[in-house]
């Protein structure tokens, strides 16, 4: 798959087969956010693997899912919940925008997991206390979001961003994903 076809097919992904991501997987999103361009190339992003089927169920009470849906649309069921989830933390006695250079180790991270079929789900709407104590951080640690990972049991696309649609995604008759992108035109202009 090409670069292009990555990032167009990289979206957010809400139900999983219940099959669990191999370890030369989680090799691979490791080593892409390892390999992250940061500020200063001072690197304050580390993560924390949650592969275990009872860490996994441990964490999915503290995430919410999928804001724009009611729950019975958005909520993955008992057989579609995530098999992984990685934990997104900032050193923080490492200085600089560290808001930057994570948004750059979540963008290596879900496109190395896609590139092997993964999909993910990049979680703000989170328990960060209970997480903060269940992950067991660190005061100088900082927890910044939860992804969810698995293989996807659903599509996802881009659809045109239109009045009807607003930015809100939302389901099709099949259940799949639709996501109202805006076009490159009122994204971009030209001096």
């Amino acid at each position: 798959m090409d670069i292009m076809e990555l990032l167009a097919t990289r979206r957010t992904y809400r139900r999983f087969a219940q099959k669990p991501v191999p370890a030369d997987v989680i090799a691979d999103m490791i080593e892409a956010v390892r390999l992250s361009s940061c500020g200063a190339n001072r690197q304050a992003v580390r993560l924390v693997i949650a592969a275990k089927p009872e860490d996994v169920a441990r964490i999915q009470p503290l995430v919410k899912w999928a804001a724009y849906l009611p729950p019975e649309q958005g909520t993955p069921k008992s057989e579609e919940l995530p098999t992984l989830f990685v934990a997104v933390v900032q050193d923080t006695t490492i200085p600089g925008d560290l808001d930057t250079d994570t948004g750059i180790a979540l963008a290596n991270l879900t496109l190395a997991a896609w590139a092997k079929g993964v999909g993910s789900c990049i979680m703000g709407a989170i328990d960060r206390p209970r997480l903060t104590q269940l992950l067991g951080l660190s005061d100088t640690e900082k927890l910044h979001t939860m992804v969810a990972l698995g293989y996807p049991t659903h599509d996802a696309r881009v659809v045109p961003l239109t009045v009807a649609t607003g930015v809100k995604y939302y389901l099709d008759d099949n259940r799949d994903y639709c996501v109202p992108k805006r076009s490159a035109e009122e994204i971009a202009r030209y001096l």
